[in-house]
């Protein structure tokens, strides 16, 4: 029930106190109405005793708090959900944005929701097709995982999301597939190119997007991926849909979650983001997966830009401790014209032998996966050695690994943003690369595979 307070105390920059207040929740949204007939929406910050400390979603500027009301709501944000989301715009606290009118609600849902229950979930087993040689071959991306991409700034992770929305599909079945897509705290320009690429190749028709700007407030920013969550859910578990839920910048989320709680003076932690972003984090991600007894889905990507390039930064940090792996993109192939840049390395799926094999991509999956894993990493061990010692040190099968390494990364890793290869291509490519290399050398390949996909003809 909505209660009404003429007791606003003071404004600071985004905060504002309310005097007086009675059965206020934290978290609850707050209207203020000025004599004007202005309005102004905020979220409680804190409670302590009869005060609540609201955070504007706007500036304060202009804002007369002697003939201000605030209007408590008696509930958090909540986001108007039904099956007519799908090829719709909206900013980040769901309000559209596209020139299609409002959503005429089946239901309203606080985004607020809880993680799901460990005891319901089902275990992620099916292959996802994003038609990336990098990740469906040696990364492969499960059903219900949840696969984050460590990128850099400059890196093109914004053309990588969008190749990965445009393409990804449950392969071998014609059940419904839907992309959420959430731009957290991103230019214009990047809010233009994903509209722009997502309507120019018709993927906007089963997606829902998300679109929150650098210069919206922070506040807002918190609630985006949540809103793009709570749409997912509903898309996943109501209407029985699999769902892939691409949330770029993660880092944006934190550095907002970091200034809510300096504007809260809590006491910092790791780089001064609050000591409970452990905890924030996994509320994202752990809302990610399958249930028993549903159909429906839900696989996250969280994007994130690794601030000066570091692993161990808290946000990349905390993030590989919370997902099932992740695909690293490198500055170095990036240089090298290598596109999209992914490290294959250093990246992991830990799901990824759940997803493949017969029946699921080919049975000759594991086998070659491994393969190419161990070429590659001897090939490029080859190739710091020459580079040190010269091309004369190396005996003639090291060579031939190094040779391998460079075809490898031209032929297998790059495709480019707009090549969407099937996993049999993905595959066949692989074997193509291994004839690089005398047979004797496939020994993680069984003899069966060999005999049946080794192209003798190259």
């Amino acid at each position: 029930m909505a209660k009404e307070y003429k007791t606003i105390k003071e404004v600071v920059g985004p905060l504002m106190l309310v005097d007086q207040v009675e059965g206020v929740k934290y978290d609850e949204l707050v209207k203020i109405k000025q004599a004007s007939g202005e309005e102004r929406i905020g979220r409680v910050l804190e409670i302590n005793e009869d005060k609540a400390l609201v955070q504007l979603f706007s500036s304060s500027q202009g804002l007369k708090i002697a003939d201000a009301k605030a209007t408590f709501l008696g509930h958090g944000i909540e986001i108007k959900l039904s099956p007519d989301i799908l090829g719709r715009i909206f900013d980040g606290l769901g309000r559209p944005i596209d020139g299609g009118g409002e959503i005429i609600p089946d239901r309203v849902v606080d985004i607020n929701e809880a993680p799901l229950n460990p005891v319901a979930r089902d275990y992620p087993s099916e292959f996802i097709e994003t038609g990336i040689s990098a990740i469906d071959g040696l990364n492969t991306l499960v059903r219900g995982q949840k696969l984050p991409i460590f990128s850099a700034s400059g890196l093109p992770h914004a053309r990588l999301a969008a190749q990965i929305a445009r393409q990804a599909k449950v392969k071998g079945k014609d059940e419904q597939f839907a992309v959420v897509f959430a731009a957290v705290g991103i230019t214009f320009e990047e809010v233009d190119f994903f509209i722009k690429d997502f309507q120019k190749s018709g993927a906007i028709e089963r997606s829902v997007l998300f679109m929150n700007l650098a210069n919206d407030p922070a506040i807002e920013r918190i609630a985006t991926p949540r809103m793009a969550i709570t749409c997912a859910e509903y898309l996943a578990y109501t209407l029985d849909m699999h769902v892939l839920v691409i949330i770029t910048d993660i880092t944006n989320y934190a550095e907002a979650l970091r200034e809510v709680s300096a504007a809260r003076k809590e006491v910092p932690g790791r780089r001064g983001y609050p000591g409970y972003m452990y905890t924030d984090l996994a509320s994202l991600y752990e809302r990610a997966g399958r249930i028993r007894g549903k159909k429906g889905s839900i696989t996250q990507i969280p994007i994130l830009t690794m601030p000066e390039d570091d692993k161990t930064h808290p946000i990349p940090d905390l993030t590989g401790y919370i997902t099932e792996g992740q695909i690293i993109l490198s500055r170095d192939l990036y240089l090298r014209g290598i596109f999209p840049p992914i490290d294959v390395l250093p990246s992991l799926s830990r799901l990824k032998d759940k997803g493949i094999g017969g029946g699921k991509t080919r049975e000759d999956h594991a086998d070659t996966m491994n393969q190419l894993f161990a070429a590659y990493a001897r090939g490029k061990e080859a190739k710091e050695l020459s580079t040190i010692l010269g091309e004369a040190a190396l005996s003639d099968i090291d060579k031939l690994y190094s040779d391998f390494a460079v075809e490898f990364e031209q032929q297998y890793v790059s495709q480019g943003y707009y090549t969407n290869r099937s996993i049999e291509e993905t595959l066949d490519i692989g074997w193509k690369l291994l004839t690089i290399l005398p047979k004797s050398e496939l020994k993680r390949i069984s003899l069966k595979n060999i005999e049946k996909y080794y192209p003798e003809e190259v």
